[in-house]
């Protein structure tokens, strides 16, 4: 306390204070320009000096005039490069979820697809994908454009893209390009969950650059290259159908293709459980998708129009908290268990089913769209695995396709759209059938497209180089097996089935 009243301290105090004071008034009479020597004598310069005076240093322009139009480009361009590096993070997150619904055996195994469809997608969407599925072509597919390779050609007196079907941005193709890549390495992903634990490396590989090359490319055409199911009016705005379904399909034949894991099935048929073995890594792995997702929806704009943008990423959050709440309220009730797998994967539901429409739909709708999908991948889960007795590890098909082809079709049902460069107003929204129609045309044409494509494919594969692992290596794992990796070296696990 006597330090406190000390007077050296109030004296000290009190030269910091006039020190402070003393400055202040120094610095505003050094900037009032009506009390400075320069001030006057600018008054009294002539008249071209004095516009030299008044004239600011150029500023740098980093590339755009912030007066121009190019500062748009600019800012869209950002936004959708921004975009596209959330989807391509999204990468992790499956390969997380993958890995933590899969056993530790097979780790480094899933790893490793993830990382080489987005390696081998890179260059064969590149040199062939990105082609097919945005030039000019006909109905069906593209016919230039490989290797990135822009053309012009003269109509009415104006120069046209062999790209035309991407000329609603105004981003550069690159930017185009890019965001394109991310969605065709997530519907090749998307695969590698339902196949997990006993699909050969090199058939694994060879089926990535088939699905990223020429599958994807094509039905992704249809809808988003100006072919025939866009031309009917038929309209997904970021990829239920496009990505998600597309993968989920492939993924189906190809589980089918391949058979279940080992001691999946008893010998009277019934489904055993294969437990994850790190449902931590799943959770986590959610919430990078989740985050992956505003790219994936709002980034579709391909434009930073904040308006969309806000509203999408609304909708899509809504969306995918009722899903997750939907599948965990939905599992209660089936197995008296807050179970939390089949929550995730209601959350992922729920952002799948919100793809297609959440461009046109409102904050109600969406959450009534999440629910549903949270509802429908718990059903499809057992409906897959206990009926149709189809080894899906992780519910690759239900969340991505069962769920994506209810997003589309929702679409059809919940959709605000006038019609105008925008869907038809929804079933339920004052609209008719017309849409849903649409929709159901799209969703069937993809699914039966994906089906013989990856039959044809997964057959192809089985009868040539081999589809699956011996049961041996099977056993072992195939982290030791593939790659002679171990994720989790020195550590012990309990016996596994298999």
């Amino acid at each position: 306390m006597s330090t406190l009243l000390s007077p050296r301290l109030w004296a000290a105090l009190a030269v910091v204070m006039l020190t402070i004071s003393a400055a202040t008034v120094l610095y505003a009479q050094e900037e009032s320009p009506a009390e400075t020597p320069a001030a006057e004598a600018a008054t009294e310069a002539p008249a071209e000096s004095a516009e030299a005076a008044e004239t600011p240093p150029a500023e740098p322009t980093f590339g755009f005039n912030k007066d121009d139009a190019s500062l748009s480009v600019a800012l869209d361009t950002i936004w959708v490069m921004i975009a596209g590096f959330l989807v391509m993070w999204m990468q992790a997150g499956f390969a997380l979820v993958e890995i933590g619904l899969t056993r530790a055996k097979n780790s480094v195994n899933i790893l490793m697809k993830n990382l080489l469809d987005y390696c081998f997608g890179s260059f064969a969407f590149w040199a062939v994908g990105f082609g097919l599925m945005f030039s000019t072509g006909n109905a069906f597919m593209g016919d230039s454009g490989f290797f990135l390779n822009e053309t012009f050609e003269t109509v009415d007196g104006a120069e046209v893209s062999n790209f035309a079907s991407l000329s609603w941005t105004s981003v550069p193709l690159d930017a185009k390009f890019f965001f394109q890549l991310v969605f065709a390495a997530t519907a090749a992903t998307i695969v590698s969950g339902a196949m997990a634990e006993r699909t050969k490396f090199t058939s694994y590989m060879l089926y990535s650059i088939i699905i990223s090359t020429i599958i994807y490319p094509i039905s992704g055409h249809w809808i988003w290259g100006g072919g025939w199911l866009a031309a009917r009016g038929f309209w997904d705005f970021a990829g239920s159908t496009v990505v998600h379904s597309v993968g989920a399909w492939l993924a189906l034949v190809g589980a089918f293709v391949l058979g279940p894991r080992t001691g999946k099935y008893s010998a009277d048929g019934k489904a055993r459980a294969i437990p994850g073995h790190n449902l931590v890594l799943v959770g986590l792995g959610v919430f990078i998708l989740w985050l992956g997702w505003f790219g994936f929806n709002p980034g579709s704009t391909m434009a930073a129009d904040a308006v969309s943008v806000a509203k999408i990423t609304i909708v899509t959050n809504i969306a995918g908290a009722a899903g997750a709440i939907a599948a965990l309220c939905t599992a209660k009730v089936m197995f008296k268990k807050w179970e939390g797998t089949m929550a995730l994967n209601g959350a992922l539901a729920g952002l799948v089913s919100i793809t297609a429409p959440c461009a046109w739909v409102s904050m109600p709708s969406a959450a009534i769209i999440g629910a549903i999908g949270g509802v429908l991948v718990v059903l499809a889960v057992v409906f897959i695995d206990h009926v149709l007795k189809i080894d899906d590890p992780v519910g690759a098909v239900s969340v991505h396709g069962v769920c994506g082809a209810w997003g589309t079709l929702s679409l059809g049902l919940f959709s605000a759209g006038t019609g105008e460069a925008s869907p038809l107003p929804g079933l339920f929204m004052g609209g008719g059938a017309e849409q849903l129609v649409n929709q159901a045309i799209g969703v069937g044409a993809v699914f039966g497209w994906c089906i013989v494509t990856g039959a044809i494919c997964f057959y192809g594969l089985k009868y040539t180089v081999g589809l699956r692992v011996s049961p041996e290596e099977e056993a072992e794992g195939l982290d030791y097996g593939e790659h002679g990796n171990e994720a989790y070296h020195g550590f012990q696990f309990h016996s596994e089935v298999a």
